[in-house]
């Protein structure tokens, strides 16, 4: 579904991506795990041309993104939750919902977001955006994006300083969104979270893939993943 190949990404004179490689199959969960600054976020920022400068290719289904601008990317297919949220603080959980524009058939409806996180149900209309825990928001943004119809979900540290009970929740999520048939790039540094939903694992050190871990080889693996993530 996805193919990422040769990618270099700049901000300003900082070269922060080096070659990066990996693939994303149709209907899987994949995380990059890595430390702090190595270049995990950036790498979906490029996918989605939110980078200034970036060179190598990257192909979504066949067509290649490298060069086209955001809102060109967004319609093929590909939503992006930030590690910031973005929700509007003055508006409330249905309003945030009613935002986003549709970019394919096939988004969940209201009914189908409030099934899918009962938390927004119970806060949808007396709640607004700054008055919601940090775990609400989380899945407010999530449940924003699949409401555009897009097919591959980018997640940034969607478990950042979130509660564990919140973290087991958002775990759900992902495996409810798999099922339904949506394909999930995950930025995680919890490889204890990852390890409970993703289908393999690439490990980025200094901008580039230095490793692939198939999940069920997570727990063979954990002296050498130590060892990668410094924990």
């Amino acid at each position: 579904m996805l193919e990422v190949k040769g990618l270099n990404a700049w901000y300003g004179e900082s070269h922060i991506l080096h070659g990066m490689e990996f693939e994303v199959r149709e209907g899987e969960v994949i995380t990059l795990l890595g430390r702090n600054g190595a270049g995990k976020t950036t790498t979906m920022k490029s996918i989605m041309g939110l980078v200034p400068r970036r060179e190598g290719s990257i192909q979504f289904r066949g067509a290649e993104l490298a060069g086209m601008m955001p809102h060109h990317i967004a319609r093929h297919g590909i939503a992006f939750c930030p590690e910031e949220r973005g929700i509007f603080g003055a508006l409330s959980v249905t309003e945030n919902l009613m935002l986003p524009p549709v970019v394919a058939p096939g988004g969940l409806d209201i009914a189908e977001i409030y099934t899918l996180f009962p938390n927004l149900k119970e806060r949808a209309r007396t709640a607004h955006g700054t008055r919601l825990s940090g775990g609400e928001q989380q899945m407010l943004a999530i449940a924003r994006i699949l409401r555009t119809g897009a097919k591959m979900l980018l997640l940034d540290e969607p478990t950042e300083g979130l509660a564990p009970v919140i973290v087991q929740q958002i775990g759900r999520t992902i495996h409810e969104i798999k099922n339904r048939g949506f394909t999930v790039l995950l930025v995680e540094q919890n490889f204890r979270f990852a390890q409970t939903v993703a289908d393999r694992h690439y490990v980025v050190e200094h901008g580039r893939v230095i490793d692939m871990i198939p999940n069920h080889r997570l727990e063979a693996s954990m002296d050498k993943l130590h060892e990668y993530l410094g924990v």
